[in-house]
């Protein structure tokens, strides 16, 4: 995959396939490392430490429309590449976090990528499941999430498409004002 949005779309979509009600996803600038940290939580259905050991594993999948599942084993290949590490971890009945850090710098580290489309389409395309959102970088944070839009919204579902704009567009402005600087593909 080309862009971190895309591994972060992919976890999310195991996420919602593992019957999470809660998708939490959090991005952080860690400050005198320039290191970017990605954690992906969900409160879904978890794996038994049988079917953990072997996630990694591009021909281990839960998936019975094929045989090969790519999108965790890809997701730690490029964090390694870039300089950074990946782990998760997951609990039967409790949930999985997955973690990854990319060195900022790096050549090999992809763009993030059109992470505000990610989280507009995932709040919008899963309206049951509550998607949060948090960026941090040192003392700033933005926090999105599903729930309190759904709630100022009242009958207007996420899904109506100036609604999906108006997201999109607030999610990006959070990206920038976060990042903006600190990651070389957001300066404007």
């Amino acid at each position: 995959m080309r862009e971190i949005s895309l591994h972060i779309l992919d976890i999310m979509q195991n996420s919602t396939a593992a019957q999470a009600r809660v998708i939490k996803v959090v991005i952080t600038v860690e400050s005198g490392k320039s290191m970017l940290r990605i954690v992906i939580e969900d409160d879904g259905c978890g794996m038994d430490s049988k079917v953990l050991a072997k996630v990694t594993d591009p021909f281990t999948t839960g998936r019975t429309t094929r045989r090969v599942g790519l999108g965790i084993p890809l997701f730690k290949a490029s964090a390694e590449q870039s300089g950074g590490d990946f782990a998760i971890s997951s609990q039967k009945d409790v949930g999985t976090v997955v973690r990854a850090r990319y060195e900022i710098n790096s050549i090999d580290r992809p763009p993030i990528g059109d992470l505000p489309g990610v989280i507009a389409d995932m709040a919008a395309g899963y309206p049951t499941v509550e998607i949060h959102l948090q960026l941090e970088n040192g003392d700033r944070q933005f926090v999105f999430n599903s729930r309190e839009v759904k709630q100022v919204l009242g009958d207007v579902p996420l899904s109506e498409f100036e609604v999906i704009v108006w997201l999109r567009e607030y999610i990006s402005e959070g990206l920038k004002e976060i990042f903006g600087g600190v990651l070389s593909e957001i300066n404007s």
